[in-house]
């Protein structure tokens, strides 16, 4: 049995971030929802795709078949910012939908890792997209000579998915998209590992797209024969009849594990090993072959250095069809399901039950599920089974379709599972061509337990968060910046939504991730709050448009730096500093500081009661006999000299560097300070 002790030494993958934008689960947070709710995302053709029902009529008996109207559709796959990303609206109208997506998706998985994006720029980093599809080329195709412009040849290019990538964030490791039939987002994973392996790159972003944009490509499917004429997929089931398409597009962040404990990552889990090959021939050019799919999985075991009986759980490739079931099935049991020292029966299942067959992306969906099942210690249930497929023996083979949501497999169950063990889990894709692919996943080193699950939230948003060393006290700054003041109120409603969501989270967590690890872009807003319910209120007053006294709102002209104001008299207040005293000793060294050089100035005018030094002044009890000092013109401007200079220090150590500094009145000599003068 595998202990943490034993994890592989073949130097393991971290993931490290996600996203996604699947049927039914638009974050991985949603998807996670739709798993565990046993949620199933398939419905009809959007009315604003085709005619949907002209394109149920086209030519039905053709071999035998029905065009099945039934996928798994995001809701909109139109809607796109293109000022965000810096591209020109008739730039963007000429890209493949494809292109946009994996734009969207590759910030996102950024930002879910802790990574800020415009920080990114001269990075050795990797893009691998799996991709297969071109249905936008096909609708381009219908304008004619007359639609084709400058950008048509970008535009439609399925290498450019990647390579805008990696042109948006400056990255100068390979960007290439992978195509090998359906198991192009699995492959493309596998090879951003290798690279990793190999020291091509430090960071990678690996996953797969595919949007089903023309009808033209569901008559393909549908005639070759491979489509459910239900529009349901029965994955081992007695009632396999064909697969459902379904759309969408995932990404991962992937780091050397090593780099990734020695940064603070958060792991989601292991990718310990893996392997892609093909079947080389067998009864067909499209017909799997059992010895093909058990080769790849000795492969990836070995590679991964795990024992076959070790494995928990096999996201199946899993397509619903009466030839490909039994196939991927008697491999498994052949490789997995009778490994020697196996405890009861492996656990199969999935997620096309869910969302459909993504196709291009179906591996990515499969690798999503799978990392979040390692993650949170739960096996969502494989949906539509009620008796296995004939050509399934799955007692024989040992194996155990997932039909209800469970906990992880423990040693006194029938699962197979190793109680406290370090989780394993499989995912498998397979390209209609023969090429293979099996990842092996793991927990991340020391996550004995499982994570907590993620709420449901109205608006799920990417913040990361991450945890603030030392006292914190008084009002916490949220900061939040966008391209234009319409998206930054999405922003504060997206933020609202997350830590409503979220009531465990701490304010000054969400404080530092969005002060640290967020691009800053020209439309900006600070919310301003001693407690989580004043800066819920700001972040609502900010997307409703309305105006409060703790929401600050402004817009960034042009490339400037970084200035800094320091204000003159009447902006005095008694107390003013004292919690900054007490919390950030770089600040209260500062303002000793200025208080030994001042009191020796001051020394005449401080033999009032008990006062004798300027911090008795500044730092005055309300109704003691020092408070109406610091009104008088010689405290008051040696005060804010102190309080502005330990100011100045504490921002320093913070890390601004200013370009310039100013004063208004006896500021300006604080400034002149801060200057070296």
């Amino acid at each position: 049995m595998l202990s943490e002790s034993d994890m592989p030494q073949n130097e393991p993958i971290a993931v490290v971030g996600l996203a996604c934008r699947f049927p039914g689960g638009e974050s991985p947070e949603a998807f996670w929802g739709l798993l565990v709710a046993g949620g199933d995302a398939i419905g009809e053709v959007p009315a604003d795709r085709w005619d949907a029902a002209a394109f149920h009529d086209v030519d039905p008996s053709a071999a035998g078949r029905t065009v099945a109207r039934r996928a798994g559709f995001l809701d909109r796959v139109d809607g796109f910012d293109a000022r965000f990303f810096g591209i020109s609206p008739r730039e963007a109208t000429a890209m493949d939908p494809q292109q946009r997506l994996v734009l969207e998706l590759a910030w996102e998985a950024c930002e879910n890792a802790g990574l800020v994006p415009g920080k990114l720029s001269g990075t050795p980093a990797g893009v691998f997209v799996g991709a297969m599809a071109d249905d936008y080329a096909t609708l381009s195709r219908r304008a004619g000579m007359e639609g084709i412009g400058a950008f048509t040849s970008t535009g439609l290019a399925r290498s450019v998915i990647a390579n805008r990538v990696s042109y948006l964030l400056g990255l100068t490791g390979p960007s290439l998209v992978v195509d090998s039939g359906q198991s192009s987002s699995l492959v493309a994973v596998f090879q951003a590992c290798e690279a990793l392996r190999r020291g091509e790159v430090s960071l990678a972003l690996a996953g797969g797209v595919n949007l089903i944009l023309a009808p033209e490509s569901s008559v393909v499917v549908s005639k070759f024969g491979g489509l459910s004429p239900d529009g349901r997929a029965y994955v081992f089931d007695e009632r396999a009849n064909g697969y459902v398409r379904g759309e969408g597009g995932g990404l991962v962040v992937l780091k050397r594990l090593v780099d990734a404990v020695a940064d603070g990552d958060d792991v989601v889990c292991v990718i310990a090993g893996g392997a892609v090959n093909n079947d080389g021939g067998g009864e067909g050019l499209t017909q799997p072959s059992v010895s093909g799919q058990e080769r790849v999985l000795r492969q990836a075991y070995a590679d991964a250095g795990i024992a076959p009986a070790d494995v928990d759980y096999v996201e199946l490739h899993g397509t619903g069809t009466r030839v490909g079931d039994p196939v991927e099935a008697a491999a498994l049991g052949r490789v997995l399901g009778r490994a020697e020292g196996r405890s009861g029966a492996l656990r199969v299942g999935s997620a096309k039950t869910n969302v459909g067959h993504l196709e291009g992306a179906a591996g990515v969906v499969g690798l999503v599920k799978a990392a979040l099942a390692v993650r949170y210690r739960r096996l969502p249930a494989s949906l539509n089974f009620r008796a296995p497929n004939p050509g399934i023996d799955l007692e024989g083979l040992n194996l155990r379709v997932q039909t209800e949501l469970g906990e992880w497999p423990h040693d006194d169950d029938d699962g197979g599972g190793r109680g406290g063990r370090v989780p394993v889990v499989g995912v498998s894709s397979f390209g209609m061509g023969g090429t293979n692919c099996h990842l092996v996943l793991t927990a991340a080193p020391g996550a004995a337990e499982a994570s907590p699950e993620p709420k449901p939230v109205p608006v799920p948003g990417p913040v990361s968060l991450e945890p603030v060393s030392g006292p914190v006290s008084g009002v916490v700054p949220w900061v939040l910046s966008a391209r234009s003041a319409g998206a930054l109120r999405e922003q504060a409603e997206n933020l609202a939504g997350f830590v409503a969501g979220r009531p465990d989270t701490e304010s000054v967590d969400v404080g530092f991730s969005l002060a640290t690890a967020r691009t800053v872009f020209e439309h900006r807003a600070v919310v301003l709050g001693g407690d989580r319910d004043e800066l819920l209120a700001g972040l609502r007053a900010l997307a409703e448009g309305r105006s409060a006294g703790d929401v600050v709102r402004g817009k960034a002209s042009g490339a400037g730096g970084v200035a800094l104001l320091f204000s003159g008299q009447g902006s005095q207040r008694t107390g003013m500093g004292r919690e900054l005293y007490e919390t950030y000793p770089v600040f209260a060294e500062a303002f000793d500081a200025a208080c030994v050089f001042l009191d020796r100035e001051l020394a005449p005018e401080l033999r009032v009661g008990s006062v004798r030094s300027l911090r008795d002044v500044v730092f005055a009890e309300p109704g003691g006999e020092a408070v109406k000092l610091l009104d008088e013109t010689v405290f008051t401007q040696a005060g804010l000299f102190a309080v502005e200079s330990a100011l100045f220090a504490l921002v320093s150590w913070l890390g601004v560097r200013p370009d310039a500094v100013m004063g208004h009145s006896v500021g300006e000599i604080t400034a002149a300070w801060a200057a070296g003068v």
